[in-house]
């Protein structure tokens, strides 16, 4: 991996916030509904759970990304550390999760600027969006950073802000309903009105609202100092998702009956609304846009990182591996957005599509794959440095190794099988399986043909 020429012009700022970028998107304000409403106030322990989970991912990522900090990084990580065919197969599933997932953002900030501006359609606002992530993907590193941390910062900003108000309302200094305390929040039967089982049939699209997380280890080779920056902002990602899940929701909770929760509308937006308070809703809207554009925006960033080390594999056409005169992958980043575009003119011919579905439903499995992988690379190159004692020279290490390491990849191995049994959820592990093992299937067989040619040149 030929990294001196890509442009390190990230800064720790910028690595921070691009992380929280890709987890705070429209499907975090949009999609908690869903999670309430299967769940109810006992969602509270799934995203504590999930957090803890992300936790144990980033640290084993953080390990591996001091060691060698190269862009793309978890596709050669899992190609030296596992297999070439394994990397194979989870670098394009991912590229894959994200192709799916970028297209919904941009046409979920559609739907919402088609509200304000009824005149435009909300395929050509998506457009615009899609325009406006490609061009700033397309500049120095550097602005693409800038871009996203006050992106990001405005989301942080508006959560801040709702969890004051929220905290306010609970209280009863805002509003005619008095002190409020737990009343709502236990009062529609009590804690887990569901059940506790609930808890774990929502962990797996609590894990999806999570990923984005390990963007971080794909721009560990565009960043500056990473020995300094990656652990660092390891650290502060890790407790500032679970503040800004675990906070807004449990206030959320406390103002709004979860059996009032749903898919129709934002959350914090009904929520707001019930108490009076509509400027401060339709505000949240805006909040949406900005989430959408930002998550876009960070997962473009991933997809085309990840799409460049493929390449730099000889796992893609080597011509997606060249960088530009600004030390960026823009054939891989226009790749990227080609195919997200893809997916926004399948939607706009058929807004119920099957494949738009499948493929928006195979980001839970194929994000678990990418972070089981980071886990399973840290625990296989930990074990190979302490035979040999190099391990004593890790300028960071894994805390409490291997018990950290393995709760990361077996609470995400249950998930997928409770995935398996789920009928709302087997779908997505149906959709997934494919995207992982076909790419492997073709890398094996290139590898025995080449092995076959070579044989056959020799004789």
């Amino acid at each position: 991996m030929n990294e001196n020429k890509m442009n390190r012009g990230l800064k720790n700022r910028h690595l921070q916030l691009i992380s929280l970028g890709g987890v705070i998107g429209s499907g975090y304000f949009l999609g908690t509904g869903y999670v309430l409403e299967k769940a109810g106030p006992a969602s509270i322990l799934a995203y504590l759970l999930g957090g803890v989970i992300v936790l144990c991912v980033m640290l084993c990522l953080a390990e591996l990304a001091v060691e060698k900090p190269v862009s793309g990084s978890f596709v050669m990580y899992a190609k030296e550390n596992i297999s070439s065919t394994w990397a194979c197969g989870v670098g394009w599933a991912y590229w894959i999760t994200w192709v799916a997932y970028v297209p919904s953002e941009m046409i979920a900030a559609g739907i919402i600027m088609s509200n304000f501006v009824p005149a435009i359609s909300q395929l050509w606002w998506a457009v615009l969006f899609g325009l406006l992530v490609t061009v700033i993907n397309l500049f120095h590193v550097d602005k693409f950073g800038e871009s996203e941390f006050w992106l990001a910062l405005f989301k942080i900003v508006a959560l801040v802000a709702f969890s004051v108000v929220a905290g306010l309302i609970c209280l009863g200094l805002i509003g005619d309903q008095g002190y409020i305390g737990t009343r709502v929040l236990l009062g529609s039967g009590g804690f887990a009105p569901n059940g506790y089982w609930s808890i774990v049939l929502t962990m797996v699209i609590i894990l999806v609202n999570f990923q984005g997380t390990e963007i971080i280890g794909l721009a560990a080779g565009e960043c500056k100092n990473p020995e300094k920056s990656i652990p660092i902002a390891v650290r502060n990602v890790t407790w500032r998702i679970i503040a800004l899940y675990i906070i807004p929701i449990s206030l959320l909770i406390s103002i709004l009956p979860w059996d009032q929760a749903g898919l129709d509308e934002s959350v914090f937006a009904a929520a707001l609304a019930n108490y009076g308070m509509t400027g401060l809703a339709s505000f949240f809207a805006f909040v949406i846009l900005t989430a959408a554009i930002s998550c876009s925006n960070s997962g473009l960033y991933g997809a085309a990182r990840a799409m460049y080390s493929l390449a730099r594999l000889d796992m893609a056409p080597h011509f997606l591996g060249e960088i530009n005169k600004n030390g960026m992958p823009s054939k891989a980043i226009l790749l990227s957005i080609c195919a997200c575009w893809a997916v926004i003119l399948l939607y706009s011919v058929d807004p119920d599509s099957a494949v738009y579905t499948y493929l928006l439903a195979v980001s839970g499995f194929t994000g678990a794959i990418a972070w089981i992988s980071i886990c399973w690379s840290q625990y296989r190159r930990r074990r190979l440095l302490m035979k040999t004692g190099a391990d004593a020279a890790l300028k960071f290490r894994t805390p409490l190794f291997p018990y950290v390491t393995l709760f990361g990849i077996w609470a995400q191995v249950f998930c997928l099988v409770v995935m398996a049994f789920t009928p709302d959820l087997r779908d997505a592990l149906l959709a997934g399986v494919p995207m992982l093992v076909l790419p492997m299937c073709w890398y094996r067989l290139r590898a025995l043909r080449r092995k076959a040619l070579a044989a056959h040149a020799a004789h």
